[in-house]
């Protein structure tokens, strides 16, 4: 009851997110609006997380996850029926805005239930769950196509976990119900303007709003916050710097695909290890060699792209990118589940998630402006100059706002 809903929605989330381009193109629209239409899914997750915090704070995880649901399907149907390309946008917003609601009524969950002991497992795990939707989504969507010859099989396909997920979420067991909240905070909380930790109980007086809660966590957002948006653009920028490093050296789609697969399947793979990392020597151990490791891959990629050897190379650093990312895999959850205030943490995960969503959407910008007016060598190196500030940022500010977990 606490992974299938998010393996259900990744899943059908994961076969519907490669074809929007796609179905955009057959609408009519060239490559830069194909291109316009599939970011308003990360436009959608922008806009939803402020909201989605309101949602949660107000009628709980539960409901939350059902509303997103069922808007989830209307966007859906939007897709297959839309009649325009400004409705299949519209749907495609419409279902980035509903997969933020969604993802923050779970991790709103998971902070106030799981004890500090094995917080990071247990939200690797959910980052895991994820991971496997988006890993095996496309693997379906490829097998739809293939049967149907249509890409609205797909979305049927999306359709019918949803509808699953929310059979499940209101008829299976309530974990709100069967697991009780954690009601007291850790050691050390996060309450003051200033950041400094304070020890003792969170005064409460009712709930906070979004906004309040964003000026009194100014702190954190400020500067643990950005260091979590800097890892969000680095990982973003694996997954757009890849795909076009195989363009620019001559590579054929297929080869493509299967250096971007064996660099997604060693991420897959290393999620649960992360959660073992930071839940038995910190947070610090498993951020600051994932942000070096990325950083890395992508200094050294910069220089290999006229060598000899640069297709072995590009496979070599495909692979060191997805080492890194599998090793990072829950460390943006958990230090959100970390700072966020413990009896109301819904507004501040709101704008935890905003803030990260941001790096994630501003790294393609920030590739494709360098691309224009350099190469996709100095874009690569400078992803590799935001991965090494994140890693200074993180060095700076977690040890200071995160306390160490305590040895089992």
């Amino acid at each position: 009851m606490v992974y299938l809903p998010t393996v259900l929605f990744s899943l059908g989330e994961g076969a519907v997110i490669p074809l929007i381009p796609v179905i955009a193109a057959r609408m009519g629209a060239d490559v830069a609006f194909a291109a316009l239409v599939a970011s308003a899914l990360v436009v959608g997750q922008l806009c939803g997380n402020l909201p989605a915090g309101w949602a949660v704070a107000r009628i709980g995880e539960r409901f939350t996850m059902v509303i997103a649901g069922v808007v989830s399907m209307l966007a859906a149907a939007g897709m297959i029926f839309a009649p325009s390309i400004g409705v299949l946008a519209a749907s495609v917003f419409l279902l980035g805005f509903c997969a933020a609601a969604f993802g923050l009524a779970r991790h709103a969950f998971m902070t106030t239930r799981v004890p500090v002991a094995f917080r990071a497992r247990a939200l690797s795990l959910l980052g895991g769950s994820f991971r496997l939707g988006i890993f095996v989504g496309p693997f379906v969507a490829a097998g739809l196509l293939q049967l149907f010859d249509a890409e609205s099989a797909a979305i049927w396909f999306f359709m019918g976990c949803l509808v699953l997920m929310v059979l499940l979420v209101l008829f299976g067991p309530d974990p709100e119900k069967d697991i009780p909240p954690i009601t007291r905070p850790s050691a050390r909380s996060f309450v003051e303007d200033s950041g400094e930790p304070v020890s003792g109980s969170i005064p409460t007086v009712g709930r906070a709003g979004i906004f309040r809660t964003m000026w009194r966590q100014r702190a954190v957002l400020g500067r643990l916050g950005l260091a979590a948006a800097s890892l969000s653009a680095v990982r973003s920028a694996r997954q757009v710097v890849l795909p076009l490093w195989g363009l620019s050296l001559g590579l054929d789609a297929s080869t493509i695909a299967l250096v971007v697969g064996v660099s997604g399947a060693i991420d897959f793979a290393l999620f649960y290890a992360s959660g073992q990392v930071m839940d038995r020597f910190g947070r610090l151990w498993a951020a600051m060699p994932a942000m070096v490791l990325m950083a890395g891959a992508f200094f050294a990629l910069s220089f290999t792209h006229d060598g000899d050897a640069a297709v072995l190379w590009y496979g070599m650093f495909a692979a060191m990118l997805g080492v890194g990312n599998g090793l990072s895999s829950g460390i943006l959850l958990t230090l959100g589940a970390d700072v966020a205030p413990k009896r109301d943490p819904a507004p501040f995960l709101g704008s935890w998630r905003t803030l990260t969503d941001a790096g994630g959407a501003i790294a393609p910008l920030l590739i494709s402006g360098i691309i224009a007016v350099a190469s996709l060598p100095i874009a690569a190196a400078a992803m590799g100059v935001v991965g090494l500030l994140g890693a200074a940022g993180f060095l700076r500010w977690i040890p200071r706002f995160v306390p160490r977990p305590k040895p089992e």
